[in-house]
């Protein structure tokens, strides 16, 4: 789905915009791509929630 998790073979190494790094050791890493996870840049399927206005949570990218 647009703006859903993009799921990639594991282990990963995350460069984050500010420098720092993390890693899952998974075979398979849910990475979130509509900035809403609690545990970015991993996916914790906040983008299945939906906003107030009745849109898909991952069509409203966190600013």
């Amino acid at each position: 789905m647009p703006g859903g998790p993009l799921l990639v073979e594991g282990p990963v190494e995350v460069v984050l915009e500010d420098g720092g790094t993390v890693t899952s050791d998974r075979f398979m890493v849910a990475l979130c791509m509509c900035r809403r996870s609690g545990s970015y840049p991993f996916c914790d399927t906040s983008h299945r929630r939906s906003d107030v206005r009745g849109g898909s949570a991952c069509q409203q990218p966190r600013t």
